[in-house]
């Protein structure tokens, strides 16, 4: 009971890391517009994403897709190629979890693959929500940096966006997820050598015993 409790649990968090690393890739909210000072009253809205800016205004939305990508900054060129990575190993990771899950059977009864499955899976978990902290601490850095640098004007100056935090929850769910299948898979093994230690000392003390026994039994054939 308690080995399908963590593996449904693993799954559960590296589930949810995998949705909100693909959520986050897509969301435009990782840079919002700063509304201090004399812009606290403001008629138009900006968000910033990897991929499209958009600009609200009133009840108008105009969605622009970024003309080149070398006119992004340094953070959001590497945060694209950082993301569509994590994406990638985060499904990866949970297709993997998912044949070493003891309900699955496309893997057969073996407990020895499945073990690996899910070693495999939470792997690949942990490296997804490392890769993922990258580009979302790195593009947090230069929006707090750009918004205390008195040299920037207010109008230029950005907020955290509900990208990064989605993206710090779904990192900690992908590593936390993986860490729940490794220990899972850490304990599988401590119980299995146990088991199997217990029968082979059973074994090899059997196997002297009868050996014994002819030997015995000669000798008072011999005495009589």
């Amino acid at each position: 009971m308690t080995t399908a409790v963590l593996q449904i649990m693993g799954l559960f968090l590296g589930g949810i890391g995998a949705v909100g690393t693909f959520a986050i890739t897509g969301m435009p909210q990782w840079r919002v517009t700063a509304f201090i000072e004399n812009n606290i009253v403001v008629f138009e809205t900006i968000w910033e994403g990897l991929w499209i800016c958009i600009r609200h205004a009133d009840i108008r939305m105009q969605c622009k897709v970024y003309d080149s990508l070398l006119a992004l900054s340094p953070d959001l060129q590497a945060s694209r190629g950082l993301m569509c990575a994590a994406s990638a190993l985060a499904f990866i990771g949970f297709a993997v979890a998912v044949l070493g899950m003891k309900c699955t059977q496309c893997t057969g009864n073996d407990g020895q693959i499945k073990g690996y499955s899910l070693l495999a899976g939470g792997i690949v978990f942990i490296v997804a929500g490392i890769i993922v902290f990258i580009p979302v601490n790195w593009v947090a850095h230069n929006i707090i940096r750009d918004f205390y640098n008195p040299v920037v004007t207010l109008a230029q100056k950005r907020e955290l966006g509900e990208a990064l935090y989605i993206g710090w929850m779904s990192a900690s769910c992908l590593i936390a997820g993986g860490a729940v299948l490794r220990c899972f898979c850490h304990c599988n093994e401590k119980s299995a050598t146990y088991w199997y230690s217990v029968p082979l000392q059973q074994t090899v003390y059997h196997s002297q015993h009868v050996q014994r026994r002819p030997a015995s039994a000669y000798s008072k054939s011999q005495y009589v």
